[in-house]
């Protein structure tokens, strides 16, 4: 039988004026979260009741678009829904 190991103090993290301000904090490329956080003691979280971030809608093109729209996708080997995201995120932003 073996003895329980003798497990380090953790430290608490330092508390945070704001979100950005921890976000650099824990993404310091010299950071290790061990120095906090026990990870043999952790568990998996589930989130059962987490609501999709994305809307399904329906539109309607004419079929001439459409196929346009699937040939330039095949050409750049990506789904032709997800072309149609990326460039309606790019004209969104455009000055």
């Amino acid at each position: 039988m073996s003895k329980p190991s003798k497990r380090q103090p953790k430290r608490k993290p330092p508390t945070f004026k704001d979100e950005a301000q921890e976000r650099a904090f824990w993404e310091a490329a010299d950071r290790d979260s061990t120095e906090f956080i026990d990870w043999t003691t952790a568990s998996r979280a589930v989130f059962p009741n987490l609501k999709p971030s994305t809307k399904t809608i329906s539109l309607r093109l004419p079929q001439h678009l459409l196929e346009g729209i699937k040939s330039a996708a095949n050409a750049r080997d990506v789904p032709y829904q997800s072309l149609i995201k990326v460039w309606l995120q790019e004209k969104l932003h455009q000055p």
